[in-house]
């Protein structure tokens, strides 16, 4: 048992040190903001390139307690705070970025616009597995890009974490969707309701010739970055084409879409968090994405390994590995 005031949280002390189980004291929540009893915290990419040193966007200095995600329960609520109350069960991208706490701990203060009601028909597990990945690809889909009934819409890395939410998100909002992996996600991709396209096989000549005869795709959603992105602005549709990428961070020749009269979009889903500009509609996005959920039309894949605190550090050598058949999640 630990002391009323203090909790249980994973600290990691510098660059690739090992996870530190330590007691610290529990946070109190301020004006706008809420305590949040964490039942689950969400792996991202990202902890583990904080963990590392090898993430300055995220301004994120060690030592810390990592964790984007979490799924939770109200604890209690700040000054001003309004719409929530103790026992409300909420899940947010809103810890671990600038400087703040993260989710992995037993408790977290959070900014009260970047919450949102758990949808009631995922587990905390679930819920605490979406966050980030479902921000991302809605804020490229849905806020940039505009999708809508009757597009073509290509998603590169679909069995990917944001990849596999941004094909159901398309498919909600009535587009046809194909989706790029390797030969063993076609079975993950095609059980979302996309026409697989194995990119080792397929040029992209080929796979525009073949799906759009020729017109290139209406919206291409790169989450995979590199030489992808350069392959998604070939595969566009002249004049109305809209490429998006999360990780649009190299130096790419814009020529190809230029030539073809297209858009492009950048999304960074920290930019909330590092700035405090637009808080509101993360918190936005995730009761929208909630409604789809709660309507059979969004689900996360969550891989089935089980982690707690101490067994975290299985967690991200799991992720490292690139093994991990769906999002990774520690039970708090």
């Amino acid at each position: 048992m630990t002391d009323s005031l203090q909790m249980r949280a994973l600290m990691v002390d510098s660059a690739n040190a090992s996870f530190r189980l330590a007691s610290i004291d529990r946070p109190v929540p301020g004006a706008g903001q809420v305590l949040v009893r964490i039942t689950a915290s969400g792996v991202n990419p990202l902890d583990g390139k904080i963990r590392a040193g090898q993430a300055g966007h995220a301004r994120q200095p060690l030592p810390a307690v990592l964790g984007m995600d979490l799924a939770g329960t109200v604890e209690t609520v700040g000054a001003g705070v309004s719409g929530w109350t103790p026992g409300d069960e909420v899940y947010a991208m809103a810890t671990g970025i600038g400087g703040a706490q993260g989710s992995l701990a037993e408790y977290a203060v959070v900014d009260a616009r970047l919450l949102a009601r758990k949808p009631s028909n995922l587990s905390m597990r679930e819920a605490a597995g979406l966050p980030l990945v479902l921000i991302t690809a809605w804020e490229g889909l849905v806020d940039r890009a505009r999708v809508r009934a009757g597009q073509k819409v290509l998603v590169h890395g679909g069995a990917g974490g944001v990849g596999h939410v941004a094909v159901q998100i398309a498919r909600a909002f009535g587009a046809e969707v194909f989706a790029t992996g390797s030969a063993r996600s076609r079975e993950i991709i095609e059980s979302l309701g996309a026409t697989f396209i194995d990119y080792g096989k397929s040029s992209v000549e080929d796979y525009v010739a073949e799906h759009t005869g020729g017109e290139g795709f209406d919206i291409v959603y790169d989450t995979v970055g590199g030489e992808t992105l350069d392959a998604s602005f070939r595969a566009t549709r002249i004049y109305h084409g809209h490429v998006v990428s999360c990780l649009g961070w190299g130096q790419h020749s814009l020529a190809p879409l230029s030539f073809r009269g297209a858009s492009y979009s950048g999304v960074f889903t920290l930019l909330p968090l590092l700035t405090g500009v637009g808080r509101e509609h993360h918190g936005e996005i995730l009761g929208e994405a909630a409604r789809l959920i709660e309507a059979g039309k969004l689900k996360p894949i969550v891989d089935s390994h089980r982690f707690t605190l101490e067994s975290a550090e299985a967690a991200h050598e799991l992720l490292k590995s690139g093994a991990a058949q769906g999002r990774l999640v520690i039970e708090i």
